[in-house]
């Protein structure tokens, strides 16, 4: 829903709109319906409850965002618009699911193939994506220092910061801060739904850094803006970071693969007892480290290729040409480690899942990353303006989250070539 709602707001006209908003309503209808699968039973009033419960919980996490609807009129007004708006949003959440969840009844039963706890963490990994995505075209759009003061926004409470001023880049700036909220609210429950359901030490341990990896990313993300810890919108008691925002995007995607990672290790596959192959593997093993360390120094390239433009008045930014250089070599070194590492991951038995199948995604991954790379390339390169064409915010914006998706892939590919493999004695 909040996907749907962020396009939504973008403003694609007034058709695109009606069908996006119409879209929010599906969402809701869907949830309900997957609850109703779920549930033990198969009677219209259990399912429906069953979607209704699904609508509460959504409700509840939807009221970050609904105090931005609300207008700046009396303060009587605005106990007024609270009633209605949350009223509103409780009602039409529960109906709606609960409408999902009755047409469910009528169809088979669901039997949940994964564990809570490994679902949960795939859908915060996919909510950490978002956030990459919209901090992507916070970067694209040169709107990452639109909203100048944090963590309120131009002096409101950052909840209740006005839909009707986020016009431009303080749009997609004060929505990524929103996105920031539902990543750690997910994280907070998933480390809830791991202590609870997860024995072992090391998907806890995980679970908790996660959490703390969120808080750490968050600051990143305030300090790039402001510098120091200030509540003041004045220039004078700001200073914007730039070294700050490259850390911040480089741990943004450390952050995304943690826990992809942690979805991993919370799977039942995992924790099975896994048919190992034997033999020299060493090779494989070390290439498979190695590729991650070389995405890394990929990232930071690429992170401070962005940051570190030079603003110019009446012509396009100016770029770090040893970053860019870098970032080109790079490019030809992940695509070779790349290849050589999936190509191998690929010669194991299909039985031996999801190795082989890891190691033909990175393959798809690199292959887009490259296309992907060459038009951002092209893109920044060609334009003399200070305007932004939308193609360059696209590639660029498809780039950043492409490469997310091959580190996070390749750190999988990492880990189940341990988990499944044995080194021989002569290894």
């Amino acid at each position: 829903m909040w996907a749907i709602g962020y396009v939504a707001m973008m403003r694609p006209g007034l058709i695109a709109g009606e069908m996006l908003f119409a879209g929010m309503f599906v969402a809701l209808i869907f949830g309900g319906f997957i609850a109703g699968r779920l549930n033990d039973s198969s009677s219209r009033a259990s399912c429906a409850r069953a979607g209704a419960t699904v609508g509460v919980l959504v409700a509840t996490v939807n009221l970050l965002v609904v105090g931005s609807l609300f207008g700046k009129e009396t303060q009587s007004s605005i106990w007024m618009q609270l009633v209605n708006w949350v009223g509103g949003l409780y009602a039409a959440s529960i109906i709606f699911c609960a409408i999902g969840g009755a047409i469910a009844s009528s169809r088979t039963r669901f039997t949940l193939r994964f564990p809570v706890t490994a679902l949960f963490a795939f859908i915060t990994a996919a909510a950490i994506f978002l956030l990459l995505i919209t901090g992507g075209l916070v970067t694209g759009l040169e709107a990452g220092l639109a909203v100048p003061d944090w963590p309120n926004s131009f002096g409101h409470n950052m909840l209740l910061y006005p839909l009707s001023e986020m016009k431009g880049g303080i749009y997609y700036e004060h929505a990524h801060r929103l996105y920031g909220m539902l990543v750690g609210v997910s994280a907070v429950t998933l480390l809830v739904l791991v202590l609870r359901f997860e024995r072992g030490w090391l998907v806890r341990t995980l679970a908790i850094a996660g959490l703390l990896f969120v808080v750490v990313q968050g600051l990143m993300g305030a300090l790039r803006v402001t510098g120091s810890f200030t509540l003041s919108q004045s220039a004078v008691d700001l200073a914007p970071s730039a070294e700050i925002g490259v850390a911040h995007g480089i741990f943004g995607q450390m952050v995304f693969a943690l826990f992809c990672l942690i979805a991993a290790l919370c799977g039942s596959r995992y924790k099975s007892p896994a048919t190992q192959v034997a033999g020299d593997t060493s090779a494989g093993r070390r290439m498979s480290l190695l590729l991650i360390v070389v995405l890394f120094v990929q990232l930071f390239s690429g992170a401070v290729y962005r940051h570190f433009q030079v603003p110019m008045p009446d012509a396009a930014a100016t770029y770090p040409k040893w970053a860019m250089h870098l970032h080109l070599t790079g490019a030809i070194i992940v695509f070779v480690m790349t290849v050589l590492v999936g190509l191998r991951a690929m010669r194991f038995p299909k039985s031996l899942r999801p190795l082989p199948q890891l190691g033909h995604g990175i393959l798809m991954l690199v292959g887009l990353q490259f296309a992907l790379g060459i038009g951002a390339f092209v893109f920044v390169i060609t334009r003399k303006s200070l305007a932004i064409p939308m193609g360059e915010v696209i590639f660029t914006t498809m780039h950043q989250a492409t490469g997310a998706l091959l580190l996070a892939t390749s750190l999988l590919v990492c880990v189940w070539w341990r988990r499944l493999t044995v080194l021989s004695s002569s290894a």
